[in-house]
This record gives C-alpha cells, sequence and structure tokens, in this order.
C-alpha cells in the first residue's frame, strides 16, 4: 500500500508487477466501495499484468477532498495518478461509477488509454430526482439507512445470506465509508453524461453486466455498448452488480480473453 498527494488529496494505491514490460491494468473501483472488491480478480491475473489498484477519493483510506465532486474530480486524480507512475496506454476496469471514471479519462486523455472495460455501468445512470434523494437520504440518516436496498441490487439472492461472511463483510464496506464522501460522489454520478461521448471511443471495449444486476440492469449496459463502434458485451451468470466479488474467475476470464483477442499493441 503506498500514498501520494495528487490534487491536494492523499490517494491511497497499490502497485503489483512480476515484470515491468507487462501491460497496465488499471481497476477503478464503485460507488461506497474500496480497491478491495478487487482482491478475489487481482491473484487471476497478476503474472501476466502490472496492475494497479486504489481508493478514489472519499473512500476507502483515501482523503475526502472538498465535496460534492464532479466525475471530472475523479478524472483529474486518476490522471494524476498515473502520470505520478508514469503509466500511459492502459487497460482501465472500471466498475459502476468507476466505469464513468474510465469514460472520461478517455475523453480528456485518450494517449493515456489502450483499452476500457466498463463492468456494470453506463453512459448516464439514473435521474437528477433519484440522486438527491439518496443523497438527502444518507445525509440525515446515514447510509446504513439504505443498506438493505442498496445490498439487493449489489449482490444475488444466494450471496445475500446471514451465515456468509463475506457478505456480511461487503456490508460493513459500505456503512463505514464517509457519508460526504458516498454522497459526494453520488452528486458525481447524477450530474454525468457520457451520451454523446461514448460514440467516439476509438479503442477497443469490452461492457460487463451481472445477469442479476439491480443498479445498472443488463439492459442498460447493453445500450451503452451498443453505443460504442465494436465494442463487446458480455454476461456474467449468478452475479448482480459486483460479480468480480461474487464471480470472480469469470470475470478475470472475460477480461483475459478480451484482452488476448481484442487488443493489439
Amino acid at each position: 500500500m503506498q500514498f501520494v498527494q495528487i490534487n491536494d488529496v492523499t490517494i491511497t494505491y497499490d502497485v503489483t508487477t512480476v515484470d515491468p514490460a507487462n501491460p497496465v491494468l488499471v481497476f477503478v473501483n464503485s460507488l461506497g466501495t474500496d480497491s478491495r472488491i478487487w482482491h478475489h480478480v487481482l491473484p487471476k491475473l497478476s503474472g501476466d499484468f502490472t496492475i494497479l489498484t486504489y481508493d478514489k477519493r472519499g473512500h476507502g483510506l483515501s482523503d475526502l477532498g472538498i465535496a460534492p465532486y464532479s466525475i471530472d474530480d475523479h478524472v483529474s486524480d486518476l490522471i494524476g495518478l498515473l502520470d505520478h507512475l508514469e503509466f500511459s496506454r492502459v487497460i482501465v476496469c472500471g466498475l459502476s461509477v468507476g466505469g464513468m471514471i474510465a469514460q472520461g479519462l478517455y475523453a480528456r486523455r485518450p494517449d493515456l488509454v489502450q483499452a476500457l472495460i466498463l463492468s456494470d455501468t453506463a453512459h448516464k445512470i439514473g435521474t437528477a430526482e433519484m440522486w438527491n434523494k439518496r443523497i438527502a437520504a444518507v445525509e440525515a440518516d446515514g447510509i446504513a439507512s439504505l443498506l438493505d436496498a442498496i445490498m439487493e441490487r449489489w449482490f444475488t439472492q444466494p450471496f445475500r445470506q446471514p451465515d456468509n461472511a463475506a457478505y456480511s463483510a461487503y456490508c460493513n464496506m459500505l456503512v463505514r465509508q464517509p457519508v460526504a464522501g458516498y454522497a459526494g460522489t453520488c452528486a458525481a454520478v447524477r450530474d454525468a453524461d457520457f451520451t454523446e461521448i461514448v460514440a467516439k471511443i476509438n479503442v477497443p471495449v469490452l461492457c460487463i453486466v451481472g445477469a442479476e444486476d439491480g443498479s445498472t440492469p443488463p439492459a442498460l449496459v447493453r445500450s451503452l455498448a451498443d453505443l460504442i463502434p465494436g465494442a463487446r458485451y458480455e454476461v456474467i451468470e449468478g452475479a448482480a452488480h459486483i460479480p468480480c466479488v461474487e464471480a470472480p474467475a469469470a470475470f478475470a476470464a472475460l477480461l483475459r480473453g478480451f484482452i488476448s483477442n481484442d487488443i493489439r499493441d
């Protein structure tokens, strides 16, 4: 685990590599989570890739910064981190808001992006009314007041069992996020719209969705893939909004197949 000041915010990150010549794979986590959601995916990929994970501002061990945020704030942090590490032409895998950050990175710095993996995300997610209600509820009553409703969208019913220690831990991950960071990133998602931008993406793109995703359902992710020229679309059965947790082997296999077959130096 390492730390760096980017845009006056301390960002927590980690880089793993066995060969500096390996392609760089960057993971960007979702709203209300931190970089530990990739824990079971990374060992299936680390031998062939240099892997960068980090906690975006307002999440995990990274600073809050000044909330509310815009997607551009999150994009600026990622650009700063990539520049700090002297990484370019990276493969970016973003989940939910992480996928929006990946789209924003391509919009601002296409030179940094070799390919995009957009998981359980969209060009636009939800309505302003929906996000404003969530922000108001969280600021009034805390994240725990929305825990059950959020978990129903994040995970399938078989995963959401009282005797599943992993489920309890991911509940802890959500409710222990700073309210200001969570609400601030809700505002970023609320205001983000990449509908026009994604049609101009000119790198290989894989869109992934859990079959039971209640936050960004398959039809929404399919609509994103349809907007991007040449994008691939894949559904992971037995998973909801966070397939890297529920189905890490299937998730990693899709990434490997895409990178092997669709990306050319």
